[in-house]
Protein backbone atom coordinates (compact mmCIF):
# COMPACT_ATOMS: atom_id res chain seq x y z
CA UNK A 1 0.00 0.00 0.00
CA UNK A 2 2.76 2.03 1.32
CA UNK A 3 4.45 1.35 -2.03
CA UNK A 4 1.78 2.12 -4.35
CA UNK A 5 1.27 5.23 -2.95
CA UNK A 6 4.71 6.57 -3.37
CA UNK A 7 4.33 5.86 -7.08
CA UNK A 8 0.90 7.54 -7.19
CA UNK A 9 3.31 10.19 -5.74
CA UNK A 10 6.18 10.27 -8.09
CA UNK A 11 3.21 10.10 -11.18
CA UNK A 12 1.92 13.18 -9.97
CA UNK A 13 5.05 14.92 -9.97
CA UNK A 14 6.68 16.88 -13.07
CA UNK A 15 9.51 14.76 -14.77
CA UNK A 16 13.10 17.04 -14.80
CA UNK A 17 12.91 17.07 -18.26
CA UNK A 18 9.42 18.88 -18.05
CA UNK A 19 10.92 21.44 -15.17
CA UNK A 20 13.86 21.92 -17.61
CA UNK A 21 11.21 22.80 -20.63
CA UNK A 22 9.08 25.20 -17.88
CA UNK A 23 12.89 27.00 -17.09
CA UNK A 24 13.49 27.05 -20.68
CA UNK A 25 10.64 28.85 -21.43
CA UNK A 26 11.01 31.27 -18.38
CA UNK A 27 11.17 34.76 -19.33
CA UNK A 28 11.55 38.24 -17.71
CA UNK A 29 8.25 40.11 -17.38
CA UNK A 30 8.75 42.54 -19.72
CA UNK A 31 9.76 40.12 -22.39
CA UNK A 32 6.29 38.44 -22.51
CA UNK A 33 5.39 41.64 -24.59
CA UNK A 34 7.29 41.69 -27.46
CA UNK A 35 6.17 37.92 -28.27
CA UNK A 36 3.12 38.74 -30.36
CA UNK A 37 5.24 41.93 -32.15
CA UNK A 38 7.79 40.02 -33.07
CA UNK A 39 5.82 36.98 -34.44
CA UNK A 40 3.65 39.46 -36.27
CA UNK A 41 7.30 40.85 -38.05
CA UNK A 42 8.39 37.35 -38.25
CA UNK A 43 5.13 36.64 -40.41
CA UNK A 44 5.24 40.10 -42.21
CA UNK A 45 8.59 40.06 -42.87
CA UNK A 46 8.46 36.19 -44.62
CA UNK A 47 5.19 37.34 -46.36
CA UNK A 48 6.81 40.12 -48.43
CA UNK A 49 9.98 38.42 -49.08
CA UNK A 50 7.31 34.92 -50.29
CA UNK A 51 5.93 37.85 -52.63
CA UNK A 52 2.84 37.57 -50.85
CA UNK A 53 2.45 40.92 -49.74
CA UNK A 54 3.08 43.73 -51.76
CA UNK A 55 6.48 45.19 -50.37
CA UNK A 56 5.92 48.33 -52.27
CA UNK A 57 2.64 49.31 -50.29
CA UNK A 58 3.19 47.31 -46.97
CA UNK A 59 7.12 47.24 -46.76
CA UNK A 60 9.28 44.59 -44.94
CA UNK A 61 9.72 45.42 -41.10
CA UNK A 62 13.22 45.17 -42.53
CA UNK A 63 12.97 48.21 -44.52
CA UNK A 64 11.05 50.18 -41.54
CA UNK A 65 13.67 49.30 -39.31
CA UNK A 66 16.22 50.76 -41.71
CA UNK A 67 13.93 54.09 -42.01
CA UNK A 68 13.88 54.36 -38.59
CA UNK A 69 17.92 53.76 -38.24
CA UNK A 70 18.31 56.64 -40.99
CA UNK A 71 16.03 59.06 -39.64
CA UNK A 72 17.71 57.91 -36.02
CA UNK A 73 20.99 58.59 -37.73
CA UNK A 74 20.16 62.10 -38.96
CA UNK A 75 18.75 63.36 -36.12
CA UNK A 76 15.23 63.98 -37.69
CA UNK A 77 13.58 61.09 -35.13
CA UNK A 78 14.90 63.08 -32.07
CA UNK A 79 13.70 66.21 -33.50
CA UNK A 80 10.50 65.30 -34.27
CA UNK A 81 9.78 63.41 -31.11
CA UNK A 82 10.80 65.89 -28.81
CA UNK A 83 8.38 68.34 -30.46
CA UNK A 84 6.24 65.76 -30.10
CA UNK A 85 6.04 64.85 -26.66
CA UNK A 86 6.45 68.54 -25.58
CA UNK A 87 3.25 69.21 -27.40
CA UNK A 88 1.92 66.21 -25.42
CA UNK A 89 3.45 67.23 -22.65
CA UNK A 90 1.91 70.72 -22.42
CA UNK A 91 -1.39 69.48 -23.49
CA UNK A 92 -1.41 67.39 -20.72
CA UNK A 93 -0.86 69.23 -18.27
CA UNK A 94 -3.21 71.81 -18.95
CA UNK A 95 -5.92 69.20 -19.81
CA UNK A 96 -5.35 67.34 -16.87
CA UNK A 97 -5.07 69.57 -14.28
CA UNK A 98 -8.19 71.38 -15.75
CA UNK A 99 -10.16 68.16 -15.95
CA UNK A 100 -9.52 67.15 -12.07
CA UNK A 101 -10.66 70.66 -11.23
CA UNK A 102 -13.87 70.59 -12.87
CA UNK A 103 -14.88 67.11 -12.33
CA UNK A 104 -13.81 67.66 -9.06
CA UNK A 105 -16.47 70.69 -8.35
CA UNK A 106 -19.06 69.20 -10.36
CA UNK A 107 -18.46 66.13 -8.38
CA UNK A 108 -19.03 67.69 -5.30
CA UNK A 109 -21.71 70.06 -5.76
CA UNK A 110 -25.09 68.59 -7.41
CA UNK A 111 -26.10 72.42 -8.24
CA UNK A 112 -22.58 73.26 -10.33
CA UNK A 113 -23.17 69.90 -11.91
CA UNK A 114 -26.46 70.59 -13.04
CA UNK A 115 -25.77 73.44 -14.89
CA UNK A 116 -22.15 72.86 -16.23
CA UNK A 117 -22.50 68.91 -16.98
CA UNK A 118 -24.62 68.99 -19.79
CA UNK A 119 -22.75 71.79 -21.82
CA UNK A 120 -19.55 69.83 -20.96
CA UNK A 121 -20.93 66.56 -22.25
CA UNK A 122 -22.05 68.07 -25.67
CA UNK A 123 -18.55 69.56 -26.40
CA UNK A 124 -17.13 65.89 -25.73
CA UNK A 125 -19.48 64.64 -28.58
CA UNK A 126 -17.87 67.13 -30.97
CA UNK A 127 -14.96 65.41 -33.11
CA UNK A 128 -11.58 66.37 -32.47
CA UNK A 129 -10.74 67.39 -36.52
CA UNK A 130 -13.75 70.18 -36.15
CA UNK A 131 -12.28 72.48 -33.30
CA UNK A 132 -9.11 72.40 -35.86
CA UNK A 133 -10.49 75.65 -37.94
CA UNK A 134 -11.92 77.26 -35.44
CA UNK A 135 -8.68 77.16 -33.10
CA UNK A 136 -6.46 78.26 -36.46
CA UNK A 137 -9.03 80.91 -36.69
CA UNK A 138 -8.64 81.94 -33.20
CA UNK A 139 -4.85 81.28 -31.95
CA UNK A 140 -3.38 80.71 -35.50
CA UNK A 141 -1.27 78.11 -36.66
CA UNK A 142 1.85 78.43 -33.67
CA UNK A 143 1.78 76.27 -30.48
CA UNK A 144 -0.70 77.68 -28.98
CA UNK A 145 -3.47 76.14 -30.87
CA UNK A 146 -2.10 72.76 -31.18
CA UNK A 147 -1.60 72.83 -26.89
CA UNK A 148 -5.15 73.72 -26.73
CA UNK A 149 -6.02 70.82 -29.62
CA UNK A 150 -4.26 68.56 -26.83
CA UNK A 151 -5.52 69.80 -23.70
CA UNK A 152 -9.20 69.93 -25.11
CA UNK A 153 -8.21 65.78 -25.89
CA UNK A 154 -7.08 64.98 -22.42
CA UNK A 155 -9.69 67.51 -20.67
CA UNK A 156 -12.88 64.93 -21.51
CA UNK A 157 -11.49 61.46 -20.17
CA UNK A 158 -10.10 62.97 -16.57
CA UNK A 159 -12.91 65.22 -15.89
CA UNK A 160 -15.49 62.02 -16.45
CA UNK A 161 -13.16 60.05 -14.40
CA UNK A 162 -13.01 62.50 -11.35
CA UNK A 163 -16.78 63.19 -11.61
CA UNK A 164 -17.95 59.42 -11.89
CA UNK A 165 -15.06 58.35 -8.74
CA UNK A 166 -16.91 61.51 -6.75
CA UNK A 167 -20.02 60.41 -7.18
CA UNK A 168 -19.21 57.04 -6.55
CA UNK A 169 -17.34 57.55 -3.17
CA UNK A 170 -18.46 56.06 0.06
CA UNK A 171 -21.44 58.03 1.51
CA UNK A 172 -20.00 56.77 5.22
CA UNK A 173 -16.77 58.82 4.56
CA UNK A 174 -18.63 62.45 3.03
CA UNK A 175 -20.63 61.83 6.72
CA UNK A 176 -17.41 61.33 8.68
CA UNK A 177 -16.18 64.71 7.17
CA UNK A 178 -18.90 66.50 7.93
CA UNK A 179 -19.27 65.04 11.08
CA UNK A 180 -15.61 66.69 11.68
CA UNK A 181 -17.09 69.77 10.60
CA UNK A 182 -14.83 69.77 7.41
CA UNK A 183 -15.63 73.15 5.30
CA UNK A 184 -16.86 72.33 1.70
CA UNK A 185 -13.17 72.74 -0.01
CA UNK A 186 -11.57 70.51 2.90
CA UNK A 187 -13.79 67.76 2.32
CA UNK A 188 -12.94 67.75 -1.60
CA UNK A 189 -9.47 67.55 -1.44
CA UNK A 190 -9.43 65.54 1.88
CA UNK A 191 -11.49 62.91 1.29
CA UNK A 192 -13.46 62.76 -1.98
CA UNK A 193 -9.91 63.17 -4.13
CA UNK A 194 -7.95 60.58 -2.14
CA UNK A 195 -11.46 58.13 -2.01
CA UNK A 196 -11.42 58.82 -5.98
CA UNK A 197 -7.42 58.50 -6.89
CA UNK A 198 -7.60 54.89 -7.89
CA UNK A 199 -10.18 56.36 -11.22
CA UNK A 200 -8.21 59.50 -11.31
CA UNK A 201 -5.19 57.64 -12.18
CA UNK A 202 -6.99 55.28 -14.91
CA UNK A 203 -8.76 59.12 -16.48
CA UNK A 204 -4.90 59.93 -16.42
CA UNK A 205 -3.78 57.02 -18.37
CA UNK A 206 -6.82 57.38 -20.43
CA UNK A 207 -6.49 60.99 -21.04
CA UNK A 208 -2.42 60.54 -21.87
CA UNK A 209 -3.79 58.06 -24.58
CA UNK A 210 -6.37 60.85 -26.26
CA UNK A 211 -3.77 63.33 -26.30
CA UNK A 212 -1.63 61.23 -28.84
CA UNK A 213 -4.47 60.30 -31.04
CA UNK A 214 -4.96 64.71 -30.89
CA UNK A 215 -1.51 65.35 -31.13
CA UNK A 216 -1.65 64.06 -34.84
CA UNK A 217 -4.91 65.99 -35.34
CA UNK A 218 -2.96 69.25 -33.90
CA UNK A 219 0.29 68.39 -36.09
CA UNK A 220 -1.96 68.69 -39.14
CA UNK A 221 -1.89 72.01 -38.20
CA UNK A 222 1.02 73.66 -40.16
CA UNK A 223 3.33 72.00 -38.40
CA UNK A 224 7.07 71.53 -39.64
CA UNK A 225 8.60 69.45 -36.92
CA UNK A 226 6.45 66.40 -34.87
CA UNK A 227 5.61 62.94 -35.81
CA UNK A 228 2.72 63.99 -37.35
CA UNK A 229 4.53 66.00 -39.63
CA UNK A 230 5.96 62.96 -40.73
CA UNK A 231 3.21 61.09 -41.34
CA UNK A 232 1.95 63.91 -43.49
CA UNK A 233 5.29 63.65 -45.39
CA UNK A 234 5.42 60.40 -45.50
CA UNK A 235 1.64 60.53 -47.59
CA UNK A 236 2.58 63.30 -49.96
CA UNK A 237 5.49 61.82 -50.87
CA UNK A 238 4.78 58.18 -51.15
CA UNK A 239 6.79 57.10 -48.94
CA UNK A 240 5.10 53.95 -46.38
CA UNK A 241 8.25 52.94 -44.46
CA UNK A 242 8.22 56.48 -43.25
CA UNK A 243 4.80 56.57 -42.38
CA UNK A 244 5.10 52.83 -40.60
CA UNK A 245 8.26 54.25 -38.84
CA UNK A 246 6.33 57.02 -37.34
CA UNK A 247 3.11 55.13 -36.23
CA UNK A 248 5.99 52.86 -34.53
CA UNK A 249 7.71 55.77 -33.16
CA UNK A 250 3.99 56.76 -31.84
CA UNK A 251 3.98 53.69 -30.28
CA UNK A 252 6.64 53.27 -28.74
CA UNK A 253 6.43 57.10 -27.33
CA UNK A 254 2.82 56.40 -26.21
CA UNK A 255 4.10 53.29 -23.90
CA UNK A 256 6.95 54.59 -22.41
CA UNK A 257 5.02 58.04 -21.79
CA UNK A 258 2.47 55.61 -20.06
CA UNK A 259 4.93 53.16 -18.28
CA UNK A 260 6.21 56.38 -16.70
CA UNK A 261 2.56 57.54 -15.43
CA UNK A 262 2.27 54.36 -14.09
CA UNK A 263 6.01 54.59 -12.03
CA UNK A 264 5.01 57.87 -10.99
CA UNK A 265 2.02 56.86 -9.87
CA UNK A 266 2.11 53.71 -8.18
CA UNK A 267 3.51 54.98 -5.06
CA UNK A 268 -0.17 57.01 -4.60
CA UNK A 269 -1.59 53.55 -4.46
CA UNK A 270 0.96 51.79 -2.02
CA UNK A 271 -2.53 51.25 0.26
CA UNK A 272 -4.60 49.56 -1.62
CA UNK A 273 -4.49 45.17 -1.29
CA UNK A 274 -5.35 44.56 -4.91
CA UNK A 275 -6.01 40.96 -6.23
CA UNK A 276 -3.57 41.62 -9.21
CA UNK A 277 -0.70 41.55 -6.72
CA UNK A 278 -1.58 38.90 -5.18
CA UNK A 279 -1.72 36.69 -8.53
Amino acid sequence: MTEAFANASLAGRPSKAASKFRLALALPAWAYGFILPVCFCVFWEMSVRAGVVQGRLMPAPSRVAETLFNLARSGELLTHSAATVSRVGAGFALGAAAGTLIGAICGASFTVRRFLDPAIQALRAIPSIAWVPLFILWLGIFETSKIVLIAAGVFFPVYLGVLGAIASVDRKLVEVGRAFRLSRSALVFRILLPAALPEWITSLRSGLGLGFMFVVAAEFMGASEGLGYLLVDGQQLGKPDQILAAILAFAVLGKTCDAMLVLLTTPLLAWQDRVRDRL
